[in-house]
């Protein structure tokens, strides 16, 4: 049964000027304590949506507790275990927040990372945020490779394509390109959609006409359907 493992916690890193519950949440899980994590996380995106819960309270505890074991320390296993919290509590957003408003009509998203790009918590976020304003997603996961994303481009039509890189080294210019000018549909009547090129990896990556949204506020104001006249 998933509970707390206090023996030889570590003390809480620091964490800045952030929300209360942020801190309440690092201590669950330096304290490996599952069970505190996705009540905490739950109650949280209940109260506050999932945006707010991202930008407030799931990024900074995971950049915070990301520090500690990149500056020397250990328990890599802390940040892990919150990882996975904060991926169940984004999935169960539908069920915490209750029915989404009807889809715009205009389309879903495709969200995909580059290939080789294993970071998904920020695409989770947009896959969980997106249908609360009404746009439906598709969500391709970690390293898609750039023929399947380019088919699955092909085969959905969507109307918008998040594409998150988190590193430079892995940022494919080239694939972005390509997705520009990828069309699909009847002839006579092609469409492509638009591209929006997500995360610290494309910083400097110049595409012409892709959008580069900071953050996901502005993502999901960005990928939101038009309002119905």
């Amino acid at each position: 049964m998933p509970g707390a493992a206090t023996a030889d916690a570590p003390s809480l890193p620091p964490l800045g000027t952030v929300r209360a519950e942020c801190r309440g949440l690092a201590r669950a899980a330096f304290r490996l304590d599952s069970a505190a994590l996705q009540e905490q996380l739950d109650a949280f995106v209940r109260r506050h949506g999932v945006i707010t819960a991202w930008e407030e309270l799931m990024m900074p505890a995971l950049h915070a507790i990301g520090r500690t074991w990149e500056s020397g320390d250990r328990y890599i296993e802390v940040e892990h275990l919150l990882a996975w919290q904060v991926s169940t509590a984004l999935r169960n957003a539908r069920f915490l927040l209750g029915p989404a408003p009807a889809p715009g009509g205009d389309g879903s998203v495709l969200l995909a990372c580059v290939p080789g790009e294993q970071h998904t918590l920020p695409l989770e976020a947009a896959a969980a945020a997106l249908p609360r304003v009404g746009r439906p997603v598709r969500m391709l996961g970690a390293a898609v490779p750039a023929e399947a994303l380019i088919t699955a481009v092909r085969r959905t039509g969507p109307a918008a394509v998040l594409l998150w890189a988190q590193t430079r080294s892995l940022a494919d210019t080239p694939l972005a390109t390509h997705l520009m000018r990828t069309k699909w549909g009847p002839k006579g009547a092609r469409q492509k959609p638009t591209l929006h090129l997500a995360g610290p990896g494309w910083r400097g990556t110049a595409i012409e006409g892709a959008a580069h949204p900071q953050g996901l506020r502005e993502a999901v104001a960005l990928l939101a359907p038009a309002p119905r006249r």
